[in-house]
């Protein structure tokens, strides 16, 4: 199977700042980067510069299973996008862009060849919905 890009998107009710912050400060990171309630993130770490690194731990709170989510940032534009590459080579930009004092966040990722497409992008909308309710909720 060949890479696809998949795009995803949501309307934060937050001002810009407000939104880049709880998509970067790890502190925030850990309170919604998992897609179902069943799965969390005990940690994560982000170094948010052109070279730096994020890594984010995601695991089943039953410990079944889990896994280390890696990248390297290509690009870091304070509060506009900023784009990095997988430890498995993807690539993935996520854009921030204001809009009647609310933010709307686009993810444009490249798929991954073990699961179907439309799996990815719902579990990748499903985090993306995740920082959206603990965004407009704190």
């Amino acid at each position: 199977m060949d890479s696809k890009q998949i795009t995803i998107q949501a309307t934060i009710t937050a001002d810009i700042k407000k939104a880049w912050d709880y998509y970067t400060d790890p502190k925030h990171i850990i309170h919604w980067n998992f897609a179902t309630d069943d799965w969390q993130c005990p940690w994560a770490k982000n170094d948010l510069r052109p070279g730096g690194t994020y890594s984010a731990r995601m695991e089943a709170k039953d410990g079944s299973f889990g896994f280390e989510f890696g990248a390297i940032y290509d690009t870091v534009v304070d509060q506009k996008n900023l784009a990095y590459t997988m430890g498995d080579g993807r690539k993935a930009t996520v854009n921030f862009e204001n809009k009647d004092n609310k933010t709307i966040v686009t993810v444009i990722f490249d798929s991954e060849s073990m699961n179907p497409v439309e799996m990815q992008r719902g579990g990748w909308q499903a985090i993306l919905d995740n920082y959206k309710k603990y965004t407009e909720a704190n």
